[in-house]
């Protein structure tokens, strides 16, 4: 294996994000050989190379993976569940990486879920100061007024504190309306929440977008690998540099 920047390797290795790892390089904190490494331009081979971080010692890094499901409904978004529930750990036939999901997708929705071993990326994703947009579509059992649609885009008191401001659309007029739905936060059950706040309920909700990332055709308990120009446009997104 070719060497790589330190700080890269133990983002990769799952040790700490990549300016975490630079601090930690920085405060004389990692080994390579047996010898102390402050400089940030300082190379390894994890293959070759004997690395510790606080005296322990840090492996090769897994080959990253990434993968984009179609989480179906009464499925929980987690490597395991205490309750004994379906996972989608369950669906992941023939991967052998150890991936987990990224965020989280409520027992009863479905739609676009990412799961992957890069957990720098997995980090900058479901963090609100990245702003990274999931677009959902919701079915309700009623429509909201013209007001609390503003209300709703200008975010909603929960739990003491007011969501980030969402988008929201009118897709279909009817009884049972469905709406377009914008968030760059994922609290726990956030949409349902929401429109609770304005005494409609979700009849079904699923997420058809992460940034650029759609859905497509996978069907429910489906998923696929992305692609390594869609890799590199989520890490250009999120300004994680190639180092």
């Amino acid at each position: 294996m070719a060497q790589e920047r330190l700080q890269k390797l133990l983002a990769h290795a799952g040790v700490a994000s990549r300016r975490h790892a630079e601090q930690l390089i920085i405060e004389g904190r990692v080994m390579v050989n047996g010898a102390v490494i402050t400089e940030l331009g300082t190379k390894a081979d994890p293959e070759t190379d004997h690395i510790k971080v606080d005296g322990k010692r840090v492996g090769a890094p897994e080959r990253l993976v990434y993968l984009a499901m179609n989480k179906p409904k009464d499925v929980m978004s987690t490597v395991m569940d205490p309750e004994g529930r379906a996972t989608v750990m369950g669906l992941l036939r023939g991967v052998k990486a150890r991936v987990y999901p990224v965020g989280r997708l409520d027992y009863a929705s479905e739609g676009l879920l990412l799961l992957t071993n890069d957990g720098e990326l997995a980090k900058r994703i479901t963090s609100a100061a990245s702003h990274v947009t999931k677009t959902y579509l919701v079915k309700t059992n009623g429509q909201l007024s013209a007001d609390q649609e503003e209300k709703f885009r200008e975010g909603v008191p929960l739990s003491g504190k007011k969501t980030a401001p969402a988008g929201l659309k009118l897709m279909q007029r009817a009884e049972n309306p469905w709406y377009e739905v914008r968030l760059i936060e994922g609290r726990q059950n956030q949409i349902r929440l929401m429109f609770k706040n304005f005494g409609r309920l979700v009849e079904k909700l699923r997420r058809v977008r992460i940034a650029f990332l759609e859905l497509g055709a996978l069907r429910p308990g489906e998923f696929r690998h992305l692609k390594p120009q869609e890799v590199a446009r989520f890490r250009k997104l999120l300004k994680m540099e190639e180092q």
